[in-house]
């Protein structure tokens, strides 16, 4: 997945480095095996307490749906994965 998402209109509102921030955590996620996502999200947000980056739900939802469209269906179940366990976690 390109940085072409992050030129989405609809994201015209949230700060650039928080796009850079998931945009970082996008590659470096992107090779790992479902075993390691828990430890690496668990320390990408400590990474994002420490940097005081935080998405509001509105955010989030509208990130979600951006990448959805510029992704490809593995990426978009990776994606749906990852945000079982989010709502799993709360």
């Amino acid at each position: 997945m390109t940085n072409e998402w992050m030129k989405d209109e609809s994201l015209k509102d949230i700060d650039a480095y928080k796009l850079e921030f998931l945009q970082a955590l996008v590659f470096e996620s992107s090779n790992l095996k479902k075993e390691q996502l828990l430890p690496f999200f668990m320390a990408v947000a400590k990474r994002g307490q420490e940097k005081n980056v935080t998405f509001s739900d509105a955010e989030m939802e509208a990130i979600i749906n951006v990448l959805k469209k510029h992704a490809t269906p593995e990426e978009i179940g990776k994606m749906e994965k990852i945000l079982a366990m989010r709502a799993k976690s709360r």
